[in-house]
């Protein structure tokens, strides 16, 4: 090697740990200036992750305790503790553990205080239930989102039937959706009717 390319070497050695201390000291800033930004994001990180992790740990034990009491209902459906003990962990839970009870012990006026509950379906199941009458289960069917709508739609004509008012019947049936499960049915009640 000449003496020129060893020059050469050296400068180009020495731009490149020019270069390399450059940006040392430029991500040294970097870290100084933000320091604390990042410290905070680390740390609020931590705290999202152990609060999800109890919130979590909780409603697992909810859940847990929730089962538990309504097993002892199960047992025991008199028992006053574990009902008021599932009321307090799972409401919906408990208006479902009403509703059944209502259900199997024929119970109208608990179905009726089950008619305004928060669960899911149970206050719908619980109007369909109550309703007893023609009008009654037209006026549950006239609700956009009955679940037994087109059973009650058939039940209530099933009624008029019974009460010999054929073209109320029919008229009632028609109400019956296309797709309905029910519809072989409403065939042989619009048929029955008719003749």
């Amino acid at each position: 090697m000449s003496l020129k390319e060893n020059i050469n070497m050296v400068k180009e050695e020495l731009n490149s740990e020019e270069k390399f201390f450059e940006k040392a000291v430029m991500t040294e800033k970097f870290v100084k200036k933000y320091k604390n930004v990042m410290i905070a994001s680390v740390v609020a990180v931590v705290l999202v992750v152990g609060a999800n992790f109890a919130y979590n740990m909780n409603e697992e034990g909810k859940v847990l305790a929730a089962n538990e009491a309504l097993s002892k209902l199960y047992s025991n459906p008199s028992d006053a503790a574990a009902l008021s003990e599932l009321k307090r962990l799972s409401p919906d839970l408990h208006d479902v553990w009403l509703y059944s009870q209502a259900i199997s012990n024929n119970d109208t006026e608990a179905l009726k205080a089950l008619k305004s509950s928060n669960a899911m379906i149970i206050g719908d199941l619980a109007k369909y239930e109550l309703a007893g009458d023609p009008a009654s289960l037209e006026e549950y069917a006239s609700k956009q989102n009955a679940i037994y709508r087109d059973l009650a739609l058939v039940k209530s004509a099933v009624m008029l039937l019974n009460e010999n008012k054929v073209e109320k019947a029919k008229a009632v049936l028609s109400k019956v959706s296309a797709e309905s499960s029910l519809n072989e049915l409403v065939s042989v009640l619009k048929h029955y009717g008719v003749n």
